[in-house]
């Protein structure tokens, strides 16, 4: 069941450079589906699924979340902490965290100064996430070591998938465990293709795209498609013309993003969208964004230049400990690269 994959993908730990739990679990889920695998010197999964005289197609989706590392305990065992990705630091304050260690999970707190003593500077001050401090019960520097908490141990948010009203759901790393549920679904719906489908998971793109670049080298695929979610301008605090697509209306297809830094997607690709989507009646969005990008960026500079497309699922407050998503989005993306794909 799709909604059950994507809770126990969100709900595991893999910060950039850390997926190997993630991993694990996608490898099991698609082993029945694929011809061969192999996990490359980045981390990522590379899987093939075999195809009859159709061109390579390399399907993209990174398994890294944004989170945190332990850069600095001090002599009360205080933990301080470096960003993994990028964060709003105001989202951080007074969260619950789940510290990854040597010798299993532990809990802290993203610690404050009570309002009771702030004075109205205090009130109005910004606190920055360089100045924040995780408290885990600890007396001293030695009672976090003997947890098993060291400089550079993975620390995500304690924040369990849940269900809110209808079919909108809520969880932490859903940016990009959704991408990944894409193409676990495509890998398990994909029977007698004549493309030969390499179904990558990638690493570390939340800081740099960097699993994404060496895969596609590797492969050197014909054509590429990118998977992620996307940014909604349908909540308060944000308007339409700031990201026009919205929740509950279907995949988002990327025409160029971040004002055409990042990638300007090429007419053969939209052109294999907008037929698609277009014969199987797929509401499909389309978004030209100004900032934030994706792995098909960085693929479709590879070698000579990969033609690439993205295909996103639209996603309320990214980057933050919470997202939200509607599941027929994640439903409609699936079936529109399942049919690209079969006709390609």
């Amino acid at each position: 069941m799709t909604k059950t994959l994507l809770e126990k993908l969100t709900n595991a730990p893999g910060i950039s450079g850390h997926e190997k739990v993630v991993r694990e679990m996608i490898l099991g889920e698609i082993k029945p589906y694929i011809n061969s695998y192999e996990v490359d010197n980045m981390g990522n999964l590379i899987t093939i699924k075999n195809g009859n005289g159709g061109p390579r197609i390399m399907l993209a989706a990174h398994m890294d979340e944004i989170g945190l590392i332990v850069r600095y305990i001090d002599d009360d065992g205080f933990i301080y902490f470096n960003a993994i990705g990028g964060w709003f630091d105001q989202t951080l304050l007074n969260q619950r965290m789940t510290i990854h260690t040597t010798k299993g999970m532990r809990y802290g707190i993203i610690g404050s100064k009570p309002p009771h003593v702030m004075s109205r500077a205090d009130y109005d001050k910004v606190i920055k996430k360089e100045d924040m401090f995780i408290d885990v019960g600890a007396n001293s520097r030695e009672d976090v070591k003997k947890m098993g908490i060291e400089i550079g141990t993975q620390i995500v948010p304690d924040a369990t998938f849940f269900t809110l009203n209808g079919d909108k759901v809520a969880g932490k790393a859903l940016d990009n465990r959704a991408g990944c549920t894409m193409l676990i679904n495509v890998l398990k719906n994909l029977k007698d293709q004549k493309a030969t489908v390499y179904a990558v998971f990638t690493t570390q793109e939340e800081v740099g795209l960097k699993g994404a670049t060496t895969s596609a080298y590797k492969i050197n695929p014909d054509f590429a498609v990118a998977t992620d979610v996307t940014i909604c301008g349908d909540h308060p605090g944000i308007s339409m013309k700031d990201a026009n697509v919205s929740m509950g209306k279907g995949v988002v297809a990327t025409v160029s993003d971040a004002s055409g830094r990042g990638i300007i997607v090429p007419e053969v690709i939209l052109d294999k969208i907008r037929t698609t989507a277009e014969e199987y009646d797929i509401a499909v969005q389309y978004e030209a964004g100004d900032g934030g990008t994706t792995d098909g960026s960085a693929i479709h500079l590879v070698r000579e230049g990969i033609p690439t497309g993205v295909l996103s699922v639209p996603t309320r407050y990214i980057h933050t400990p919470y997202s939200v998503i509607d599941m027929n989005d994640l439903y409609s993306s699936i079936n529109l690269v399942t049919k690209m794909i079969e006709k390609w």
